[in-house]
C-alpha cells in the first residue's frame, strides 16, 4: 500500500480484520488514508468513519428464528433477512489527524460524531 499508494481504505469486516483493526486503524492515520469500515466500534479505534448496521438490531430477530426452530419450523423454510437500518458514525479526531473537514451536512446526518 505504501508503493501504490490509495486514496483511501475501504475495509470489509472478517475474523481476521476485526483482530488486527487496531493494526489497521494505527496503519491508516500514520500514512494519512482515510479508513471507512462496517461497524462503529472500529471508529472508536481510530477508522474515519463507518456506515453499517448495528448487531443489537438483530438480538431480538435471532430470539425469533431460534423460537420458529424449537417450534417445529425446518431453518431451509424460514425468510433470509437482512438489516434494514445503517447506522452513519465519523470520528472528527480522526478527521483533524488526516487533515480533512467533514462537511456539516454529513455531519447533521450522522447517528453519531466521536469528537
Amino acid at each position: 500500500m505504501i508503493s501504490s499508494r490509495p486514496d483511501a481504505i475501504v475495509m470489509v469486516t472478517d475474523a481476521l480484520t476485526m483482530l488486527n483493526r487496531k493494526l489497521v486503524t494505527a496503519f491508516a492515520i500514520s500514512n494519512r488514508l482515510p479508513l471507512a469500515v462496517e461497524f462503529s466500534n472500529i471508529v472508536r479505534d481510530g477508522a474515519l468513519m463507518s456506515y453499517g448496521w448495528n448487531f443489537k438490531d438483530f438480538y431480538p430477530r435471532v430470539a425469533y428464528f431460534v423460537d420458529r426452530i424449537l417450534k417445529g419450523d425446518r431453518p431451509g423454510d424460514l425468510p433470509i433477512e437482512g438489516p434494514t437500518r445503517f447506522y452513519l458514525v465519523v470520528n472528527l479526531k480522526t478527521a483533524q489527524a488526516l487533515g480533512l473537514t467533514i462537511p456539516q451536512l454529513v455531519l447533521a446526518f450522522a447517528d453519531e460524531v466521536i469528537e
